[in-house]
């Protein structure tokens, strides 16, 4: 494998476990966003706490519920970049 294609599929690496470890919980706080605003728009309650404080606790809970899988696929995609730039340091 030459540096070119070890750069690609490590930048393609580092989108897809991005994609995996923070995907979620933008989801939940997307979801969390939109029906504290439907509920403020019902309501007429324009309060900036009731909008925040719902989404950190979501944000916080799927911290916690997905903080082994988080480590797992950070320590795994560590693990691959650092063997590539090992296989790397040889090609020269």
């Amino acid at each position: 494998m030459d540096v070119e294609q070890a750069l690609a599929q490590s930048l393609r690496e580092s989108l897809w476990v991005s994609l995996q470890v923070m995907g979620p919980p933008l989801l939940a706080v997307l979801v969390v966003g939109l029906a504290v605003s439907l509920l403020q728009a019902l309501t007429q309650v324009q309060e900036a706490t009731l909008a925040f404080l719902p989404k950190l606790a979501v944000c916080a809970v799927l911290m916690i519920l997905l903080g082994p899988f988080t480590l797992t696929a950070m320590r795994g995609w560590t693990e691959t970049l650092f063997d590539r730039a090992v296989m790397l340091g040889g090609v020269r």
